[in-house]
């Protein structure tokens, strides 16, 4: 039985892990890996530290379906609708472009974070660790020797990389010597955008007035969106307080990424109220930096994946090698599934 490493609990790994339970159940044991505390990636779902059920979205936002991919990728919007993960969103969005040839727009009711743990469960049996920052890969023979910060190196026979590709070029080891001249070019052709995200919690009893769920500002220097989340996700309770997700400008991000959080969160606050005076105070906030928020320019003549070495099989995946949304993940994995399904 192969022993599969997938580096990176987010969205493109979750159902990687997903469809080789479901396809190779009896050939391989599945291994996921994760930097952070918890699942999700820039699916990121995080709770007021005073009350679990408030929660705000801090990455995606919610799901925008086209035709296209509402047909290519029917069996997973199927199955998430089924399982209640997912529901239409029938809250007002305002300021929303709607893509040409139409759309449909799906929320989480229990957070962004479940598309991703909905797909590690359906991946059952699968050793799911966090806190396991990945530095070094090393070939050895016809296995990978892989080592976390601060622990011990183990031994895969296949390796998944789905990690920002930044992130993926400052591996130390045998990355970089495998890399072909034009893999390396494409790869650091890649560009992304940055934000920062910033969350508020409420305690019940206090009162969001506003016509709206979610607005796109579009003449502020520092923030690009606003969803009042529980009202997003058509949640609003009398026994849980709201909760505020503020998403800032690329360029605000980009002026300001190397600033800490705490400086950055003044600055977003001021603005807040600005544009919505008479906010209440809030209970907790929570501020997030996207470095690596959307992709602005992904691997160029790249079909969701790229090989890195076959035998043992090296393979990177991830919206850096499609593009930066559900879709464009579900994509990438299904492509880095018909590499392994094909070399294991």
């Amino acid at each position: 039985m192969s022993r599969v490493l997938i580096v990176g609990a987010g969205l493109t790994g979750s159902v990687c892990a997903c469809l080789l339970r479901r396809e190779m159940a009896n050939k391989v044991k599945i291994v996921v890996w994760d930097k952070s505390r918890g699942t999700g990636g820039r699916m990121s779902t995080s709770r007021s530290p005073s009350d679990a059920s408030c929660i705000v979205d801090l990455g995606a936002q919610y799901i925008t379906a086209t035709p296209h991919y509402a047909q290519i990728h029917h069996n997973f919007y199927e199955e998430l609708l089924a399982s209640g993960v997912l529901k239409p969103l029938v809250s007002l969005v305002e300021g929303e472009v709607v893509k040409v040839g139409g759309q449909k727009n799906y929320i989480t009711p229990t957070g962004v974070s479940s598309i991703v743990k909905h797909f590690l469960k359906q991946s059952a049996g699968a050793e799911v660790l966090f806190d396991h920052h990945v530095t070094h890969i090393y070939r050895k023979g016809s296995s990978w020797e892989v080592s976390p910060k601060g622990r011990a190196p183990e031994q895969f026979d296949a390796v998944v990389l789905t990690m920002p590709v930044p992130q993926i070029l400052q591996l130390q080891g045998d990355v970089g010597s495998l890399l072909e001249d034009s893999q390396r070019l494409l790869l650091e052709a890649v560009s992304y955008s940055s934000r920062y995200a910033l969350g508020l919690f409420y305690k019940a009893q206090a009162h969001i007035h506003v016509p709206w769920a979610a607005k796109y500002i579009s003449n502020n220097p520092c923030i690009r969106f606003i969803a009042i989340d529980n009202k997003k996700r058509n949640l609003e309770s009398s026994e849980c307080g709201p909760s505020i997700v503020v998403h800032t400008s690329v360029p605000f991000a980009m002026k300001h990424l190397e600033e800490t959080n705490q400086q950055v969160e003044a600055i977003i606050l001021e603005e807040l109220n600005k544009l919505l005076p008479g906010l209440p105070q809030p209970d907790s906030i929570k501020c997030q930096k996207w470095r690596y928020s959307q992709v602005t320019s992904s691997v160029a003549a790249c079909p969701g994946q790229m090989t890195l070495l076959s035998r043992p099989l090296l393979v990177c995946g991830g919206d850096s090698f499609t593009h930066s949304n559900f879709d464009g993940c579900i994509e990438s994995a299904l492509k880095v599934c018909d590499v392994l399904k094909s070399s294991l």
